[in-house]
């Protein structure tokens, strides 16, 4: 089955998340620097994703803010960025096959890799 719709992306953002949260690489980003609440937090990416995989005009945020600000408190690495794309491609595989997956997929892979091109360019100045 493919991700079709927002159900699915709620499926596939709370399986994932789960995954983060036990993480020894990546979790503490959330338990510890931002102590994150998750009845808050969840929606919003709920929203994000489901704007970023079907264009629906849901969210309201800056995700490159929020992960320069997370890199300011505690600095994100490549190791953390590879463990987030596979945590989180290994849940969509879990759980989806499909164009969506696929795409969501590659989303992911891309806004990654910005953040981490705009925290490289930081550090460079």
């Amino acid at each position: 089955m493919d991700i079709q719709n927002r159900e699915h992306i709620i499926l596939l953002i709370n399986s994932f998340y789960e995954k983060v949260r036990k993480d020894n690489t990546i979790g503490f980003f959330f338990s510890e620097v931002k102590k994150v609440n998750w009845e808050e937090h969840l929606p919003v990416m709920y929203d994000f994703w489901e704007s970023t995989l079907f264009y629906k005009q849901v969210y309201q945020g800056n995700p490159m803010k929020a992960h320069l600000d997370l890199h300011g408190d505690s600095p994100l690495k490549k190791e953390h960025f590879d463990k987030w794309l596979l945590l989180f491609k290994t849940t969509v595989d879990e759980h989806f096959q499909g164009e969506n997956a696929e795409l969501i997929k590659n989303r992911a892979m891309s806004i990654a890799t910005a953040i981490q091109v705009k925290i490289y360019q930081m550090g460079q100045r």
